[in-house]
């Protein structure tokens, strides 16, 4: 291992651990591993197998993408494949996703990627957001964050727009991979600041009024009001970098 790999492999193991809150006595206790052979790895004293290493990347709940940045740092090839949607791996999965998003008709419902890219939806979903804006000005894939908090996009027709990005943000945070905001989730997290009134959100939900079990978002248009809430599904034991990061997102009415 050359020196440059072994400050990287020191200093991405210290970060997982310091994420995770973890003093390198608690990860040793966690993982059966002496205390000792975790501060040589992190120092670059010592050079650690690749079972080893994926040991302590799954005590930490390490996301399957950044397992093998971890494993690359190491001078390891990468273990986790990253399935393209096309290939016959995936087509139960497909299958799964298909009739999900069917199922929610005639309510939207869509397929995102780790970063609330739009990969996926039923008819609904176009249908609805389309009564609002004009999606062919949005290319594709379309984001449903900057939907949603462009001025030009949705937020007009957002009732309490303030209080439901409020909520969003906490999503960003709370649904991002491995509970941890990597660098592109920092990067749409600036790129949302930059519309007006957003830099400003406390990120609090102080302002809720009642105590509903749910966040609604409620969409106005006209006379008209349609209230959603949503249900989030991911895949329970992914061993699929893909199949890791999507979720469905399904949105049924409140009323």
């Amino acid at each position: 291992m050359t020196q440059q790999t072994e400050h990287e492999l020191g200093s991405f193991l210290r970060y997982w651990r310091q994420q995770r809150g973890k003093s390198q006595f608690d990860l040793s206790l966690d993982s059966g591993v002496s205390q000792r052979h975790i501060s040589f790895v992190e120092r670059g004293r010592s050079t650690p197998s690749r079972e080893l290493l994926l040991s302590l990347a799954r005590t930490l709940d390490v996301p399957l993408r950044e397992q093998n940045i971890l494993l690359l740092a190491s001078g390891y090839a990468p273990v986790h494949l990253e399935s393209a949607w096309n290939t016959p791996e995936m087509a139960v999965v497909n299958n799964v996703v298909d009739r999900m998003l069917k199922q929610n008709e005639p309510h939207p419902a869509l397929m995102m990627d780790r970063y609330w890219n739009v990969l996926r939806t039923n008819e609904a979903a176009p249908r609805f957001f389309g009564s609002f804006v004009d999606l062919s000005k949005w290319p594709k894939p379309r984001n449903l964050l900057h939907l949603l908090f462009d001025p030009e996009g949705v937020r007009p027709f957002v009732e309490d727009w303030n209080v439901v990005a409020s909520g969003l943000l906490q999503r960003v945070y709370r649904e991002a991979v491995g509970h941890v905001t990597d660098k592109k989730t920092k990067e749409l997290l600036d790129d949302l600041k930059k519309y007006s009134g957003v830099r400003e959100l406390s990120g609090s939900l102080k302002d809720v009024r009642d105590q509903a079990p749910v966040l609604p978002i409620t969409f106005v248009r006209g006379n008209e009001r349609f209230s959603y809430f949503s249900m989030i599904s991911t895949v329970g034991l992914p061993q699929d970098i893909t199949a890791q990061e999507f979720r469905i997102e399904c949105m049924f009415p409140v009323e």
